[in-house]
């Protein structure tokens, strides 16, 4: 049956027709720091073993990947290329040649996609009871997408190199430098909001790692106690799969391979039979990055808990104000995380302003509270104005406050970090931790300066 499943994926690919027929590219864009795990061989010799090797330093074979991406049906245009700037850590995608706006750079066909519909449809049998109520015990009913999808994974791991994605499988990163990859202590070194994050994070994991998929009936008994392999499933699923219109979630190899922008290059789309194709969004020229988005870019934070990377060319970020209670007032000034901005030139939000002015009026003045929502809801601006300047002398002072109060936190969580940094190897994602601390410490200060002049 297995070899059927293969032989009717190819049969797939050998029928599948694309908008456009580019001239396939198997050869990766080399570079000049590239070493041996990006840049396997072709021939390797997989006799001694048929599983992938999770080893955090185990080689991502990009090549063969690319080689299988094209025998699939896997369609790119002329100047597509992967490459690395990192060793092979990180391997993205890019352009070689101008490509203007709307060019067709992929079409993936629906057969080389993963997606949790397929995934339950195969793996959800009558005999899954015990493993979903585990699932469901713990409050994670809402993740079963990302929880089959994992399922399906294992199968195809256990397949060695009979699993038609075996060739992708073993081009994937098996280091990350996510909240789910971090230790205890590194959750010590972030800021509140990135401390929260992280623990959601890891809570998923926890959550559907070996304690629900020990009782999965059809996996042998190495895989459902394989702690390591279970993580890297996971990070699999959580990194790589993008939730489409209709509730998907797909995983698209090759276009996985797209990094985040916060200007993207890249849009995405599927035809009525679940076909994927990527166009440019705008003219791109030769030797860019062709990113997509992964998210809000200005949610920083959020994007290192999930992704394990920091996006500096965000314009803004949270301002980090979070306060215990949440009303359905504040929520209707704007009280959201992307909506309550401190921006890297020193400027902050309306939305920032709205709120600690409401925090003021709500402990001193009811009336100009009621004055505040009535004038927010009518669009009465001349009225909000007039409240923002008598109160000024206050909310200037709490967002001072504020500033002063976060950015002696972050001093202490990057002390705490640093004194820890001869411990790499135990703790190696502290620099970036470190980075992260201190790009909002940048944001601000800068805001303290536009604002407060020092």
């Amino acid at each position: 049956m297995k070899f059927i499943l293969l032989l009717s994926i190819l049969d797939a690919a050998a029928a599948f027709t694309s908008p456009f027929r580019p001239t396939p590219i198997i050869t990766t864009t080399k570079h000049p720091n590239h070493d041996h795990r990006l840049y396997s061989t072709y021939d390797t010799d997989y006799s001694e073993t048929t599983l992938i090797d999770i080893d955090e330093e185990a080689p991502r074979d990009i090549p063969s990947m690319e080689a299988w991406s094209y025998e699939m049906g896997a369609q790119r245009t002329d100047g597509f290329a992967l490459t690395t700037d990192d060793g092979g850590y990180n391997v993205y995608a890019m352009t070689n040649v101008d490509l203007p706006t709307g060019s067709p750079i992929l079409t993936i066909p629906e057969h080389m996609i993963l997606s949790s519909n397929k995934a339950m449809a195969e793996l959800r049998t009558s005999d899954m009871s015990e493993a979903e109520k585990i699932v469901k015990s713990v409050n994670a009913e809402s993740e079963f997408r990302h929880y089959y999808l994992m399922l399906k994974l294992l199968v195809e791991y256990e397949k060695g190199m009979e699993s038609p994605w075996y060739q992708w499988m073993n081009s994937l990163p098996r280091y990350y430098t996510n909240a789910a990859s971090m230790t205890p202590f590194c959750c010590l070194c972030l800021p509140s909001l990135m401390r929260k994050l992280t623990v959601q994070e890891r809570g998923y994991l926890q959550r559907l790692g070996v304690s629900s998929i020990k009782m999965v009936p059809y996996l042998n008994e190495d895989t459902k106690y394989d702690v390591d392999l279970c993580t890297w499933v996971y990070q699999i699923v959580y990194t790589r799969s993008f939730e489409t219109a209709d509730g998907d979630l797909k995983i698209v190899p090759l276009a996985d391979m797209f990094n985040h922008g916060a200007y993207p290059e890249v849009e995405s789309s599927y035809d009525e039979e679940g076909n994927y194709y990527a166009y440019t969004t705008y003219d791109v020229p030769a030797g860019s990055p062709l990113r997509m988005s992964y998210g809000d870019p200005t949610n920083p934070s959020f994007l290192f808990a999930r992704y394990g990377f920091l996006d500096e060319s965000t314009e803004a970020t949270f301002c980090k104000i979070i306060p215990e209670h949440i009303n359905k007032d504040m929520e209707e000034l704007g009280y959201a995380h992307n909506r309550m901005l401190f921006y890297k030139d020193g400027n902050v939000s309306e939305e920032v302003w709205d709120i600690l002015l409401f925090q003021h009026v709500s402990s001193t003045k009811i009336g100009d509270k009621r004055a505040l929502m009535e004038a927010h809801r009518s669009g009465d601006y001349a009225t909000k104005q007039m409240l923002h300047e008598k109160y000024y002398e206050n909310t200037s002072a709490m967002l001072l406050e504020h500033l002063e109060s976060f950015l002696e936190q972050l001093e202490k969580l990057s002390s705490k970090a640093g004194e820890r940094q001869t411990e790499l190897g135990d703790h190696p994602r502290l620099p970036l931790i470190l980075a992260h601390n201190e790009f909002v410490k940048q944001t601000f200060l800068a805001v303290r300066m536009q604002n407060f002049g020092y």
